[in-house]
C-alpha cells in the first residue's frame, strides 16, 4: 500500500534521534516465512542433490531442465554474444571492464618476509581462493554491470575457477549478460537462481562442484540463503535493498537531485532514498521534481512504492550537522552535493561508497568509475566494506625459528602454556630446548 506522501523529519524537532532510529529500524525487519522456506530449499538440495536442484530450476526459474548440462552455457555462446553486441555498447563495456580492472589491481596487497632482532623469520603471504561463485540477478532486470563488478576482482586476485549463476531466460534478450560474462572471463556459467543456486554452490551436487565462496546480490531468498549458509561457505555480505543518502544544499539543481534519488528507488520496492538539506524550499523543489519524474520512468510503479514507503527528506539547520547523521545511517551510497565536499571526507566513517560533488552522481559508480558497486547495506557500513580484490585472497602467516631463538622465546612461551594449564604445549617447547 502506498500513502503517496513522503516522510519529512526536522533535526530541530523534539525526539529527532528516536524518530530517525525508528525510521531506520524498518529496513532491518526479517521475514520469518522466507527464513523457513529457504531452510527447506537448502535441506532439499543438500540431501537430494541434482534431483532437487533440477526440480527447483523447473519450478522456480521456469527453465526447462532435465540435467545440469541443459543449463550450462558454453564459452562459445558467451563469445558469440560479445562479438555480436552493437559497437557502442561493446566499447562501453570494454571501457567499464578496463576501469574496474585497473582500480582493483591497485588494491592488490603485498606480503612481507623479515627477520626480527633475534633472527626469527616472520612473514605473511596472500593466496587466491581456488573456486568462487558469482550470483547475478536475471529475473526483473539484467545487470551486466553486476557481472563485471563481481567477477573482475576475482580475476585480478587470481581465482582459478570463476562460476557465474543467473536465472536468465535465453529467449528474452539476455545476450548482454552473456557478453559481460565473456568479457569478465568467467570459467563456468549456469542458468539458475534463487536459494537453490546458493545451496547447490555451497554443497555441490553430483554434477556441480561446490565453491569456496559466493558473492553478488540477489533477491530476499538469495540473501537469506547466504545468511543461513555463512560459515559453511564464505560470502561477501547479506545484501539488502539498495540505498542512497544525498546531502545537498540550495545551490544544486533540484531535478538532478530528484533523479539521483529515483536512481535507487527504481531498483526495488524496498529500496531507500534519503535527502538531507539545510533549505526547506530546496527540499520542496526536489520533492516536486520527484513527482514529475516518476511519471516518466518505465519502472515508475517500483520507484513510486520505494519513494513513498521508504523515502525520507531530512531538514537540518546547518550542513555540518550531517556528519553524525551520516555515520548513524551508514548508507550504502552517499552523495555530497555541496561545496568543497572533501572537507568532510575524513569525518565520514560509515558509508559504503562516497560520491563527491554535484557532478558525481551515484550512477557513475554503478557502471564505469572503477570502484566496486557491491556495497554494504542496512547500516552494515558501520563494520563492513564494499567488495574488493582482498575478498578473493586469503592471508597466511609463517614463522621459522632456529635453535637459538627458539630457546630465547620458548622459555617465556613455556611460562604462558603452564599458566593456561596446557602441559603438552609446554613440553613441546621444553623438549626442544632441553634435548640435545
Amino acid at each position: 500500500m502506498i500513502n503517496y506522501e513522503v516522510t519529512y523529519l526536522y533535526s530541530k524537532e523534539d525526539n529527532f534521534d528516536k524518530k530517525l532510529t525508528k525510521f531506520l529500524r524498518l529496513r532491518n525487519i526479517s521475514n520469518i516465512d522466507i527464513e523457513k522456506n529457504v531452510l527447506d530449499i537448502i535441506n532439499q538440495v543438500k540431501t537430494n542433490g541434482d534431483s532437487a536442484l533440477i526440480n527447483m530450476i523447473n519450478t522456480f526459474d521456469k527453465i526447462t531442465c532435465t540435467n545440469l548440462e541443459n543449463i550450462r552455457i558454453e564459452n562459445k555462446l558467451l563469445k558469440k554474444a560479445f562479438d555480436e553486441l552493437p559497437i557502442d555498447l561493446k566499447n562501453a563495456m570494454k571501457l567499464a571492464f578496463k576501469r574496474i580492472k585497473s582500480f582493483h589491481e591497485k588494491q592488490k596487497p603485498s606480503g612481507f618476509d623479515y627477520e626480527d632482532e633475534i633472527g626469527v623469520n616472520l612473514g605473511l603471504k596472500y593466496s587466491p581462493i581456488k573456486r568462487v561463485g558469482f550470483y547475478t540477478p536475471g529475473g526483473k532486470a539484467l545487470y551486466p554491470s553486476s557481472v563485471l563488478m563481481n567477477a573482475v576482482p576475482a580475476l585480478v586476485a587470481g581465482v582459478e575457477e570463476r562460476v557465474l549463476v543467473s536465472p536468465i531466460n535465453l529467449e528474452k534478450s539476455s545476450e548482454i549478460l552473456l557478453a559481460a560474462a565473456y568479457l569478465a572471463e568467467v570459467t563456468e556459467f549456469y542458468r539458475m537462481g534463487g536459494a537453490q543456486a546458493i545451496a547447490a554452490l555451497t554443497f555441490g551436487t553430483e554434477k556441480l562442484k561446490k565453491v569456496d565462496k559466493i558473492v553478488g546480490p540477489g533477491n530476499a531468498y538469495v540473501a537469506e540463503a547466504k545468511r543461513q549458509l555463512y560459515g559453511k561457505i564464505g560470502i561477501d555480505s547479506v545484501a539488502g535493498p539498495s540505498e542512497i543518502l544525498i546531502v545537498a544544499d540550495k545551490n544544486n539543481n533540484p531535478k538532478w537531485v530528484a533523479i539521483d534519488l529515483l536512481s535507487q528507488a527504481e531498483h526495488d520496492e524496498n529500496a531507500q532514498s534519503i535527502l538531507i538539506t539545510n533549505d526547506e524550499k530546496f527540499a520542496k523543489d526536489v520533492e516536486e521534481q520527484v513527482i514529475k519524474l516518476l511519471q516518466t520512468l518505465p519502472r515508475k510503479e517500483i520507484a513510486s512504492t520505494s519513494w513513498y514507503n521508504n523515502g525520507l527528506i531530512l531538514i537540518v539547520e546547518q550542513i555540518s550537522e550531517c556528519i553524525d547523521i551520516i555515520n548513524n545511517i551508514a548508507p550504502e551510497h552517499l552523495q555530497l552535493c555541496i561545496e568543497n565536499p572533501k572537507v568532510y571526507l575524513n569525518d565520514i566513517k560509515n558509508a559504503g561508497s562516497i560520491f563527491l560533488g554535484s557532478f558525481t552522481p551515484e550512477a557513475i559508480g554503478d557502471y564505469i568509475a572503477g570502484p566496486n558497486h557491491v556495497l554494504p547495506t542496512g547500516g552494515t557500513a558501520r563494520f563492513s566494506s564494499g567488495l574488493s580484490t582482498n575478498d578473493f585472497l586469503r592471508r597466511t602467516t609463517f614463522v621459522q625459528c632456529n635453535q637459538y631463538n627458539l630457546n630465547e622465546l620458548g622459555k617465556h612461551a613455556e611460562i604462558l602454556a603452564d599458566a593456561e594449564g596446557l602441559d603438552a604445549h609446554r613440553m613441546s617447547l621444553y623438549y626442544r630446548r632441553n634435548t640435545k
